[in-house]
C-alpha cells in the first residue's frame, strides 16, 4: 500500500463517524459548565480585585496628576518671588551705584577744592615768605651799599663818616630815590 491509498481508507473509514469540526453534545454541555464556573469564580473573586486595583492606580495617577499641578503652580509662584526680588536686588545695585558715583563726584569735588584751598595757601605762604626774603635782602643790601658808599666817600673826602644816624639818613634817600626811580620806569 502506497502512502496515498492508506490515507483514502482512513478517510473513507472516518466517513462513517460524525464530523470531527463539531464536538458531542455531551461535551460542549460539560464544557459550557466549566465555562460557567470558572466565569463565575472569575467574576467574584479576580474581578473586584482587578477594579480595586485599577480604581486605586487611576486615583494615584488623578493625585500625582493634582500634586503636578500643585507642585507647578507653586513653582511658578516661587519663580514670580525670584522675578521680584531679581528686580529689586537690581534695582537696590542700580541706587547703590548711583549713590557711590554721587559720593564719589562729590569726593571729587571736595578734595579738588581742599587742593585749591592748600594751593592757595601755599602761593600765600610762598608769596609772604618771598617778601620776607625781598625785605631781607632790601635791607642787607641797603647796609652794604651803605656801607661800600660810606667807606668810599670817607676815602674820597679823606675823613671818617661814622656818624650813623647821619650815614643811615644819606643812604636812606639814596635808595627812596632809586627805588622811585625803577618804580617810575614800569
Amino acid at each position: 500500500m502506497t502512502t496515498t491509498s492508506a490515507l483514502v481508507f482512513l478517510a473513507a473509514e472516518e466517513g462513517h463517524k460524525e464530523n470531527p469540526l463539531v464536538p458531542p453534545w455531551p461535551e460542549v454541555v460539560i464544557g459550557l459548565i466549566a465555562f460557567v464556573i470558572v466565569f463565575g469564580f472569575l467574576a467574584k473573586k479576580l474581578l473586584p480585585t482587578i477594579n480595586k486595583v485599577l480604581e486605586e492606580r487611576r486615583e494615584a495617577i488623578e493625585g500625582g496628576i493634582e500634586k503636578a499641578e500643585a507642585a507647578q503652580t507653586e513653582a511658578q509662584s516661587v519663580l514670580e518671588q525670584y522675578k521680584a526680588q531679581l528686580a529689586e536686588a537690581r534695582h537696590e545695585a542700580a541706587r547703590l551705584r548711583q549713590e557711590a558715583q554721587e559720593q564719589g563726584a562729590t569726593l571729587i569735588a571736595e578734595m579738588r577744592a581742599e587742593g585749591q584751598r592748600q594751593r592757595e595757601e601755599i602761593i600765600a605762604a610762598g608769596h609772604a615768605q618771598i617778601e620776607a626774603d625781598r625785605k631781607a635782602a632790601s635791607s642787607a643790601l641797603r647796609q652794604d651799599v651803605g656801607k661800600i658808599a660810606t667807606d668810599l666817600a670817607g676815602k674820597l673826602v679823606g675823613e671818617s663818616l661814622e656818624d650813623h644816624a647821619r650815614q643811615s639818613r644819606v643812604i636812606d634817600r639814596f635808595l627812596d630815590e632809586l627805588e622811585e626811580k625803577a618804580e617810575a620806569t614800569r
